[in-house]
């Protein structure tokens, strides 16, 4: 897996709202790619104790978009937006999720992302999350920061299942 950080000055001098999406756009993509030359049973492979695959990691990013730019700020319920009630469920895997099923639900609930957050600031107080009221700066913070969490999981299992490094930057 490739995953290349933005390098470009324009970047490094953009507003904060900029780098937060170029940053968190990075690892949206690191993370779906992270799938890319697998075979079904590759992504499916279970190498940890836990639920942790890596089609069940993209799985469950799905589920943590859409818990941070759905239920967060339009403060709709989780049996209504259709994910799980538990970030621990979202790692199972039906037979009816493939790289190509999970990979599509990933990039089209990261542009549902985009949109739900298009007219909203940093400051803005979304108000559907367990914790509280939190400012969208925080929830932007908290998704890079598991993103990027998975990103690096994401990397170890790779190299895994593929037998050598999987990361260049």
């Amino acid at each position: 897996m490739a995953f290349h950080l933005t390098t470009e000055p324009t970047v490094f001098r953009a507003a904060l709202r900029e780098q937060f999406e170029t940053f968190l756009d990075e690892h949206r993509s690191a993370l779906h790619d992270s799938l890319d030359g697998l075979t079904e049973e590759q992504a499916r492979r279970s190498l940890v104790t836990s639920k942790t695959t890596l089609l069940g990691l993209v799985k469950h990013a799905t589920f943590v978009e859409k818990v941070w730019f759905d239920e967060a700020i339009t403060c709709r319920p989780r049996s209504e937006i259709g994910i799980p009630g538990t970030p621990d469920e979202s790692f199972d895997l039906h037979d009816d999720d493939t790289v190509a099923s999970v990979q599509r639900a990933y990039r089209e609930t990261c542009a549902a992302s985009r949109r739900t957050t298009a007219d909203l600031t940093l400051d803005d107080v979304v108000r559907g999350n367990r914790r509280g009221p939190l400012p969208l700066r925080w929830v932007y913070l908290h998704t890079l920061r598991e993103l990027a969490q998975h990103c690096g999981h994401a990397d170890i299992l790779r190299e895994q299942v593929l037998g050598g490094p999987a990361r260049t930057v």
